[in-house]
């Protein structure tokens, strides 16, 4: 399939935001969608696959609506769509699918794929969307319920690089943990808290190896006590970081555990 993107479940926020995409322009790695949006978020609202052999010209009507309320938008809510990541799907997709990832009853996210040629998804590749769902729903399920590392993060075998190169702006906004580095946004939510709670370790003692097991642990961080993906929120801070700071970047160390490895000189600063 040429185009195809994972989503996972915020059901705090009630959203969905990608994770990992295959042929688009862009990766698209933290853009969201509402449940009840679109194929997407109607296949994960109600916990069924959702096939469409042929998008409409009322789809694509509904666009034009969002487009032109966009543009009439206040100054508040459009500040917030500045911050929203852009969602990489085709400008004009002719067939789409999407199937929920559920384990053990639970939803977990969806899968989603989609085409620009008509009629492009029969019964036969919703069977085999299902089917690779449900391994990918089994797997993420073991991931979460695996026991974490319960000892302190080792010291780095290896010294950290030496930092050069003009320091990088870090702004953390506390009202919705959104972050920006030298002006350009990074991320919000989870994973933008996460990350400013490494920059002040890091910042404060040099520190570099983190586990699991202490993001869930920390107060501070405010984790949805709803059954959560941490990994997932990790592994969409390490692609969001992977494409917009190269100076800046997380690498997995072992199981539960992580390394922050830093470049240039850093100044965070909260608002």
């Amino acid at each position: 399939m040429g185009h195809a993107m994972v989503l996972m479940l915020d059901a705090t926020a009630e959203q969905l935001y990608t994770v990992a995409s295959h042929g688009y322009a862009t990766s698209g790695v933290g853009s969201e969608i509402r449940l009840g949006q679109g194929v997407i978020g109607v296949a994960a609202q109600e916990r069924t696959p959702v096939r469409i052999s042929h998008v409409t010209n009322a789809a694509r009507y509904s666009h034009a609506i969002r487009d032109s309320l966009d543009a009439h938008a206040d100054a508040g809510a459009q500040l917030q769509r500045g911050m929203d990541i852009p969602y990489p799907g085709l400008a004009e997709p002719h067939s789409q699918i999407a199937v929920p990832l559920v384990s053990a009853g639970r939803l977990l996210g969806v899968l989603f794929a989609e085409s620009p040629e008509d009629m492009r998804f029969g019964f036969e590749d919703e069977d085999l969307l299902v089917a690779i769902a449900g391994q990918l729903a089994a797997a993420i399920d073991l991931l979460q319920a695996a026991p974490e590392v319960t000892a302190e993060p080792q010291p780095a075998t290896a010294h950290p690089p030496a930092l050069s190169g003009a320091a990088l702006r870090v702004r953390h906004f506390a009202a919705n943990d959104s972050v920006f580095i030298n002006d350009d946004y990074l991320i919000k939510g989870v994973a933008g808290a996460i990350f400013c709670k490494l920059l002040r370790d890091h910042l404060a003692s040099g520190r570099v190896d983190f586990t699991n097991r202490e993001l869930r642990l920390d107060p501070a961080l405010r984790l949805p006590d709803v059954a959560d993906n941490l990994e997932a929120r990790l592994l969409l801070l390490q692609r969001r970081l992977q494409e917009n700071s190269p100076h800046i970047h997380i690498e997995k160390t072992g199981r539960g555990r992580f390394r922050l490895c830093v470049l240039r000189p850093l100044v965070l600063e909260d608002a």
